[in-house]
């Protein structure tokens, strides 16, 4: 099966505890790797810089589609206090050149300003199974270049699934947590994904499904979003199953933490993310909404 996907490569320098680490990542990377754990063929859209090492992509038998670019590699600045994290921006690359191509799914997760309203409704036509990791939509940057989020109008129209926190859903709609998802799928969201912090709960239809990730120390938290979108929606395309799908995501991301590594050394084996999905799918809870 193959995922297209959706998202800027980045260079990140990642702070945890006053220690600097220089890592590759961005939603691109993430969601990419992960992918292929899952047996995909990935057709990445992307765009980097010279300043990138691809190698470490295309090893990985990740398909890159017109992804050179003369500008250098969109980087970010993380520092990371335990599950919180603020961004800075330190470059920008080009936006991501749209060309249609046949997938079984497709998955936009922007990480900043690479992907246009029109390059979204291209890829909503194209696409069976579309799942939206909002961030990059609603991030912006003030004079100095610190990320924060804003209220965005956004078009969620043919959408399968999306994944938000509460910070980020508070942009798109108003409400408590389940007027939320509510709203979300009143705009057109098949599954509703909604993650803080260690709670994780999917709306389908009329009931909220939720589990609880037994997370210890918290370590680097980049990317975890990222590792959580991949497994979901690779789950969705082969076993058509939201359930398994919601374990494996949540299983995929309790084995990226427990790892304690740093940046996409912490992207899990398929097999422990299949032994934390079985835990989880004996522990599910749903209720009516």
């Amino acid at each position: 099966m193959k995922l297209a996907i959706f998202s800027h490569c980045a260079i990140d320098t990642i702070t945890i505890n006053g220690n600097n680490y220089e890592q590759i990542g961005g939603a691109a990377c993430y969601c990419g790797i992960t992918a292929r754990q899952f047996k995909f063929d990935v057709d990445l859209f992307t765009k980097f810089g010279s300043d990138f090492p691809k190698q470490y992509l295309t090893e990985q038998k990740i398909n890159l589609i017109n992804s050179n670019s003369e500008k250098n590699t969109t980087k970010f600045t993380i520092s990371i206090t335990d599950s919180d994290r603020t961004l800075t921006l330190e470059n920008e690359c080009d936006p991501i050149e749209y060309s249609s191509i046949g997938a079984d799914g497709h998955l936009v997760s922007p990480i900043f300003n690479e992907i246009s309203s029109v390059a979204l409704q291209k890829i909503k036509d194209d696409s069976n199974f579309l799942f939206i990791d909002p961030q990059g939509f609603l991030r912006r940057k003030d004079s100095q270049n610190n990320i924060f989020l804003a209220n965005t109008d956004l078009d969620l129209s043919d959408v399968n699934a999306i994944k938000v926190n509460p910070e980020e859903s508070q942009c798109i709609v108003n409400g408590t947590h389940d007027e939320m998802m509510l709203s979300l799928q009143k705009k057109g969201v098949e599954y509703v994904l909604l993650t803080n912090k260690t709670d994780v709960s999917l709306l389908v239809k009329d009931k909220i499904y939720s589990i609880t990730l037994p997370i210890g120390e918290i370590h680097d938290t980049t990317g975890i979003g990222d590792i959580f979108c991949s497994a979901f929606t690779c789950t969705m395309l082969k076993e058509k199953d939201f359930l398994w799908a919601l374990c494996f995501a949540g299983g995929a991301a309790q084995a990226a933490l427990e790892s304690k590594n740093v940046g996409l050394q912490k992207i899990p084996k398929k097999g422990t993310i299949q032994t934390n999905a079985s835990y989880f799918y004996n522990l599910v809870k749903f209720r009516d909404i």
